[in-house]
């Protein structure tokens, strides 16, 4: 099976859409994209509205794996994630329509 992956062209724009910096705590540092809904749980991997921009805090806490334990939590990060792009994109995606964004 051969995975689809975030093309250049596809991560810049993500980019430019959160001004590349962090949607979550708005740092320009070591700036990532992440799935709001994972790849393996039918999130798209090429639409803009199931991709995120977060910083390395950020993303390791969304994967529940907290850098820094006096961040937010994980679940905290990941509802902030859905929020982020629900609101960009309201009325057309919400995560939990079923369709994956």
């Amino acid at each position: 099976m051969i995975s689809a992956r975030i093309t250049n062209e596809i991560r810049k724009a993500v980019y430019r859409r959160d001004h590349y910096r962090c949607a979550l705590c708005d740092s320009p540092v070591g700036i990532q994209v992440h799935h709001v809904i994972a790849k393996g749980s039918g999130g798209s991997v090429t639409s803009l509205h199931n991709l995120i921009t977060l910083c390395a805090q950020c993303h390791a806490n969304v994967h529940g794996h907290p850098i820094d334990p006096q961040y937010w939590s994980p679940k905290e990060c990941a509802l902030a994630c859905v929020e982020y792009v629900a609101d960009m994109y309201a009325p057309d995606w919400w995560p939990y329509s079923g369709d994956g964004g």
